[in-house]
């Protein structure tokens, strides 16, 4: 199998990007090391961000562990709902989030915790894990979109992704390079990776500028919700709503963006009022 990575416009050819490592006879693939490096990412900076707020960090090292086990059951329940047939290629990232938010949840109420607090500090970690974390689908081939010919355009062998996913616009403009058929299309993955990027400069900037407890939060919903609006779109792999071709991605990030920002709004508003009131008094 042929297992080059191109970026033509930009002059990258990756001659050789593999999928796993061996070490002593065993297969480690690169998609879970990068999974296991974006998760000490998370908790690293999710510790740096209580140590700020006065909190005690090992409660995060704690919440990590369970946040773990019950991201992943329901990131492969999300994905299996939506795509039976096909659940076991994948996990689904808004599987992972609604179960992370659930176990800080469940965990706060038994340690007696601010939950909106938790949420403000995980969320640091949570989107520097996901900047890191979409890297696992360049090593895998997968998470792409359609074709392109823009600056960012991604040629990779047809042999080493799923056929299915290979639209006929795809097949259309295949290019023959070295006798291999290459398709070429927006790297989605790395879209995804940069736009998270600026989302968490903008709550590093914005941390000290929230007016309630839990913005920050919803902050991350609302920046990361309107990333992954545009960004599904152009997948070809996205999972959708039975036979309606709705994307489940696409909706639910734009229910993301308008829940989060008039949620934003009315706390912003009502701490206001708070601030007046304690004035007037």
């Amino acid at each position: 199998m042929n297992m080059s990575i191109n970026f033509p416009h930009l002059g990258i050819y990756l001659e050789h990007v593999g999928k796993s490592i061996s070490i002593h006879g065993f297969s480690i693939a690169y998609y879970g090391i990068i999974m296991g490096c974006s998760i000490l990412l998370g908790l690293y900076l999710a510790e740096r961000e209580a140590k700020r707020t006065g909190q005690n960090p090992d409660t995060y090292t704690d919440l990590v562990i369970y946040a773990i086990v019950v991201s992943i059951i329901c990131a492969r329940t999300y994905y299996v709902i939506f795509s039976w047939d096909s659940y076991k290629n994948d996990l689904a990232i808004y599987g992972a989030v609604i179960g992370a938010v659930a176990t800080v949840f469940v965990y706060s109420r038994v340690k007696k915790l601010s939950f909106p607090v938790m949420l403000d500090t995980a969320c640091i970690g949570l989107v520097a894990g996901q900047i890191l974390g979409r890297w696992g689908n360049f090593f895998n081939r997968e998470a792409f979109g359609g074709y392109t010919d823009n600056l960012f355009a991604m040629q990779l062998p047809v042999s080493a992704v799923r056929v299915h996913e290979i639209t006929d616009e795809m097949w259309a403009h295949v290019q023959i390079i070295g006798g291999e058929q290459f398709i070429q299309v927006h790297p989605t993955f790395l879209y995804e990776s940069l736009w998270n990027v600026g989302v968490i400069c903008f709550l590093y900037w914005y941390r000290k500028r929230k007016k309630f407890q839990g913005e920050l939060f919803l902050t991350y919903l609302l920046g990361y919700g309107l990333g992954r609006a545009w960004i599904e779109g152009l997948r070809t792999d996205q999972l959708q709503i039975g036979m309606t071709g709705i994307p489940v991605s696409q909706m639910l990030a734009c229910i993301l963006v308008i829940f989060s920002a008039v949620t934003i709004l009315w706390g912003r508003s009502n701490a206001k009022r708070k601030e007046q009131a304690k004035t007037n008094e």
